[in-house]
């Protein structure tokens, strides 16, 4: 049995293993098994009774924890089995925090260490207590603008727009003993990058990755910031259609409004404050991209987030402000609702990243259309069948040579051409292959 989340195999024990058994004890728990190879066969410990005896004190003296430590005799040798169960406090090893992670051991430090060590205690960021700082400190404009929407949406009774902002804040469980949470600075004081730097969003339009022709600093409490970011968005940074119905003029943005919106409440709900960063927003002809330095839940992929799952943010505190100011429609329907969005007015789905610290969302701009292929230096063909089969969805190099009437040697070619220009996706490799729209 190869290694896991839970399990680690050693040939012979040295003292610095403790940061192993640190790693489990602060992840979910785990099982060392020294005498054994990196697959899981015994290879036997020689002083395995010896270990018995003196690893319990160890692991009790250094860390602090009581683990099970069994003696296991084979034809192959003697191994021994440290079970250790997950803790509710945090561990340290001389001062070490490690965490088990997949088949690996982290040393946590820094951001992801202060996140750890607030989770253990039952904490998020957002929750932590803030000192010296009064609710006539906060902006009385934010509170009365948190209520219209709150009212607007049904999310708070109309009788709620006379509430004192003590009440609202009451009413939002950001007051804990007379004192204001972070969140409260955060949503509702004039200045929020006092308690968190870089608590601002930055956004910047790019001809290319190295050439930036214009930005905006974006400051102000979230909600603030959130309104504010929007309307940049669409009225600097993006172009928007104008068509009349009768007398009535409509308004058609080249993103979803609200699929944009739903975005940047994510970035900014699950951010992770402390690492220092702004959010960026990077505007190309073609694309949006959204960052902000967060990680999913420790058991989730991309492919978990793409699917239904409960709301788990950051900054639970702050989520729930948004929700209940109707800027969040239901809990956990973030992502499926900027898909189905994108959809509807025909764009590609979104691209989601996360790698390490960085998250991304990646808007793309139907370019299947005259105007936009012609500026990506395409033959007449080429643009031609983008447009023609863009409903099909797909195109086979035999269908491309037939309706051109050129070889399939030329067909592949320009199919080939549109692959690398990322406007389609090969499945195969004959003349019967089919490329399909990226």
């Amino acid at each position: 049995m190869p290694e896991t989340q839970n399990i680690e195999y050693k040939s012979s024990w040295r003292d610095e293993f403790l940061r192993w058994i640190c790693g489990f004890a602060n992840a979910q728990g785990g099982t060392l098994y020294i005498g054994k190879d990196d697959n899981g066969n015994v290879v036997g410990v020689k002083n395995a009774k010896k270990l018995l005896e003196d690893l319990p004190n160890k692991i009790t003296t250094i860390l602090g924890i009581v683990a099970d430590v069994n003696l296991h005799e084979t034809e192959q040798g003697d191994y021994i089995e440290i079970i250790v169960a997950p803790q509710p406090n945090p561990v340290n090893y001389k001062g070490e925090y490690h965490y088990r992670s997949g088949s690996t051991k982290q040393e946590l430090k820094g951001v992801a260490l202060d996140k750890f060590l607030l989770q253990k205690y039952g904490k998020k960021w957002d929750s932590v207590l803030m000192p010296n700082i009064s609710i006539a400190d906060l902006k009385q404009e934010t509170f009365d603008f948190f209520k219209e929407r709150g009212i607007e949406s049904n999310r708070i009774d109309k009788k709620c727009r006379k509430d004192t902002p003590e009440q609202v804040l009451e009413n939002l469980n950001l007051l804990e003993n007379d004192s204001l949470k972070r969140a409260a600075l955060m949503l509702f004081y004039h200045n929020p990058e006092k308690f968190a730097t870089g608590a601002y969003i930055k956004i910047g339009f790019f001809r290319t990755d190295y050439d930036l022709r214009y930005q905006d600093d974006v400051h102000g409490n979230l909600f603030e910031q959130i309104e504010r970011t929007m309307e940049l968005l669409l009225t600097k940074y993006t172009k928007a259609i104008i068509s009349y119905r009768g007398l009535s003029r409509i308004e058609t943005y080249e993103y979803p409004e609200d699929a944009l919106r739903e975005a940047i409440l994510n970035a900014v709900s699950h951010k992770e404050y402390p690492g220092g960063a702004p959010i960026q927003i990077k505007v190309y002809d073609d694309k949006i991209m959204i960052w902000n330095e967060g990680r999913l839940p420790e058991d989730w992929t991309i492919t978990k987030l793409l699917q239904n799952h409960s709301s788990r943010p950051n900054n639970p505190d702050i989520a729930n402000a948004f929700f209940r100011s109707g800027y969040v429609e239901s809990w956990g329907r973030g992502i499926s609702k900027i898909e189905e969005q994108c959809a509807a007015a025909g764009l590609p789905a979104p691209t989601f990243i996360n790698e390490g610290s960085d998250f991304w969302v990646i808007f793309r701009k139907d370019i299947y259309n005259k105007d936009e292929l012609s500026k990506l230096n395409l033959n007449e063909r080429q643009i031609d069948a983008l447009l023609f089969f863009k409903e099909k969805g797909e195109i086979t190099s035999s269908e491309y040579a037939e309706k051109y009437e050129i070889s399939d040697r030329t067909a592949r070619r320009d199919l080939s051409e549109l692959v690398e220009k990322n406007l389609l996706k090969n499945e195969g490799d004959t003349n019967l292959s089919k490329y399909i729209f990226a």
